[in-house]
């Protein structure tokens, strides 16, 4: 059913934001820019008969020359606090004969319905009939794409697995094929700090009201469905603790085949969703792209540290080539591009990262070779050396270095590691005569005995300059009892030795001359993971223990980059949070408070504003009982008459045997509390 609340024609071109700073390049160029027309609210009906609002930015002839268009599908307010990205890309798209549909799951902004957690099968069906929909409206040629950042990468490419006839191709930005390897929830079968954040995060997101000029004076009701129905989702992800169904369940790389479309996979050097592309071009078998850029979590452009790209461009490129058939030469480019950066993001923040652009013409490629480095007598070598053991104790905290997961300000990128370096096992190549140039996933193989049952390891791989500084390049961390696979830990048998592969992130990185390549090795990292419940004293055997970095050979011409570069956005420091690190009489404690900021969404009256998540973290040395570690988020939508306000927060500690869960949301209009929900749960530690 289609109900559309308002129609505005949107008057005059958009440009993108590298039109005015640098041409662009290549045969190919962009069509002449169209007039837009804006759909402000329609409703796509569910079978169930759920309603899901949708946005929409046609070609302002599309009624007499049908278009293509691209559907972003998240459960991020598409009316206000979302508005200013959906419109910009919206206009973009559209004024080049690129239809736009910003659709919202159910339950999540004006979609009726509830939303009661992430990725959910109800949710990737509805955006099959969602596709249909749109692929049958007059104003459509019947070819439908699919894109987003994140959430939406995750739904594109869970909804390209059902193979609606209608989706002709996809583009997936930061996220990933495997929910429990490569999600927030849990790094190397640990606990993971981005989960307790992300959990908070949700649930002001779940609880969030649909739009009174909407819905109408239903939106009361529908909100108080909302609030009731918010679960403890911080304790329902900390259930599941294994890869089992509940993590299966929308993970593509467990089907390859599903996927028909063509795609073309994004990701950023700086963001932490980068795993998939690889896997992605390796395993699917239709036509695929992959980039790789020097970015955080979020599009191409505006990117950030940068350089960013003419993203219209090429994106604009990708759609007309798979949904109206012209010939745009994408698909004769190389099958990968990646950013080659010669210094990490850290060390240049905030940007931009110096580097240049490199092409893989396929992957896996022939021109990536495994330099394999033997660890021992000190250092890292290109022979093996003798027998030789060293012990790794985890009554230390290491990590402090490298708080988060994925960051999302240059305060969040991981600190110069000299201090972890000191509390870690560290080893290192001869100062390098000739650059080494990396492009992949180095992998760690060690033999390892643990003195308890549970136990973690992390290796760091970092680039130490001639003047001393260690700057992190790479990592990866490891349960020990998930050595076998992450849906069946085991306990480790004290004193035995295991043989076990440990993966580093996908990534890029230049080393120059004089510089040396570390390998830093520590029995956790906190507070990225959950600490083990005991601490826990590890025996390497070095004779059994090698890193394998997979070295770039540079080809004596490299293809050119086609798309424009574009500078970053300038970012403002008042918008970062602060991090406050301190450690005094043994315990470490972290505090990150994002600043309280709003914005005015002035087409419809309304300021948007809230911040966080914020956490407090603290944790003794050679105690990991006592790791403690709590997050708030607050949101409000204002205008006159209509003033809401939410909060969340969720605690998390842990006894030897259990996690302790308590969550909390409340809610608030016009001053007058409307709800306060409380959950307590006390969850099994399975072996972690």
């Amino acid at each position: 059913m289609k109900s559309a609340v308002g129609v505005a024609a949107l008057a005059g071109p958009v440009r993108s934001f590298a039109e005015a700073a640098a041409p662009q390049v290549g045969a190919w160029r962009l069509p002449a820019q169209g007039e837009v027309r804006m759909i402000e609210n329609s409703f796509v009906r569910m079978p169930d008969g759920v309603k899901l609002a949708v946005q929409l930015w046609l070609p302002a002839n599309a009624d007499r020359h049908p278009a293509p268009v691209v559907v972003e599908y998240i459960p991020y307010r598409k009316r206000d606090r979302y508005r200013a990205y959906d419109m910009f890309w919206g206009k973009v798209l559209a004024q080049y004969g690129v239809g736009y549909a910003r659709l919202e799951t159910r339950g999540s902004g004006d979609s009726t319905g509830l939303l009661t957690d992430e990725y959910l099968p109800s949710e990737q069906h509805d955006a099959a009939t969602a596709i249909a929909w749109l692929a049958a409206q007059p104003w459509c040629n019947g070819s439908v794409g699919m894109r987003g950042v994140s959430w939406g990468g995750f739904s594109t490419l869970q909804a390209a697995a059902l193979a609606p006839p209608a989706l002709k191709a996809i583009m997936p930005m930061c996220a990933s094929d495997m929910r429990y390897t490569d999600d927030a929830h849990y790094v190397g079968g640990a606990f993971a700090l981005t989960g307790l954040k992300w959990a908070t995060s949700m649930k002001v997101v779940m609880a969030g009201p649909p739009d009174p000029q909407v819905t109408g004076e239903a939106w009361r009701s529908e909100w108080k469905k909302r609030l009731d129905a918010t679960p403890a989702i911080a304790a329902r992800w900390l259930s599941h603790q294994t890869n089992d169904a509940f993590w299966r369940q929308g993970s593509v790389a467990l089907d390859w085949d599903a996927i028909r479309c063509p795609v073309y996979v994004i990701g950023g050097l700086v963001d932490s969703y980068g795993n998939e592309i690889p896997r992605l071009l390796a395993s699917l078998k239709v036509p695929r792209k992959g980039l790789y850029g020097p970015w955080r979590h979020g599009y191409p452009q505006p990117a950030t540290p940068g350089p960013a790209l003419d993203w219209a461009w090429e994106e604009v490129r990708w759609w007309r080539h798979w949904l109206m058939g012209e010939e745009t030469g994408i698909m004769a480019d190389p099958m990968l591009r990646a950013y080659m950066p010669d210094a990490t993001a850290a060390q240049v923040r905030p940007g931009p990262i110096p580097g240049r652009w490199i092409a893989q013409p396929a992957w896996p490629s022939p021109n990536i070779i495994a330099r394999t480095l033997h660890f021992g007598r000190g250092g890292l070598h290109d022979a093996p050396q003798p027998a030789e053991a060293v012990r790794i104790t985890g009554d230390r905290i290491v990590g402090l270095g490298k708080v988060e997961w994925a960051p999302f300000a240059p305060t969040e990128l991981p600190k110069e590691q000299s201090a972890d370096d000191a509390r870690s096992v560290v080893f290192d190549t001869p100062a390098l005569v000739a650059a080494v140039e990396i492009l992949g996933a180095p992998t760690l193989r060690v033999r390892v005995s643990s003195d308890r049952p549970v136990a973690h390891l992390a290796v760091r791989l970092c680039e130490v300059t001639p003047a001393g500084q260690s700057w992190l390049v790479s990592y990866g961390v490891l349960n020990l009892t998930h050595r076998g696979g992450h849906e069946h830990p085991a306990p480790l048998e004290p004193g035995r030795a295991y043989d076990v592969e440990i993966p580093l992130n996908f990534t890029a990185h230049r080393f120059p001359p004089g510089a040396r390549i570390r390998a830093a090795l520590s029995e956790s990292l906190w507070p990225l993971v959950w600490p083990s419940p005991e601490v826990a004293t590890l025996s390497v055997d070095l004779a059994e223990t090698r890193l394998a970095l997979p070295v770039r050979a540079p080809p004596e011409r490299e293809a050119p980059m086609p798309i424009a570069l574009s500078p970053p956005p300038p970012e403002d420091p008042k918008g970062w949070p602060v991090m406050d690190i301190t450690e005094a009489g043994g315990e470490a404690r972290v505090a990150e408070t994002w600043p309280n900021a709003s914005s005015e969404v002035a087409d419809i009256g309304e300021t948007v504003s809230g911040g966080g998540p914020n956490v407090v973290l603290s944790m003794r040395a050679g105690e990991p009982l006592s790791c403690a570690w709590s997050a708030d988020q607050s949101a409000g939508l204002q205008r006159p008459g209509w003033d809401v306000s939410i909060r969340a927060t969720v605690s998390v500690r842990a006894t030897a045997t259990d996690f302790i869960v308590e969550e909390r949301t409340w809610a608030v209009l016009n001053g007058q509390g409307v709800a306060d929900v409380k959950h307590s749960a006390t969850i099994p530690r399975v072996m972690m």
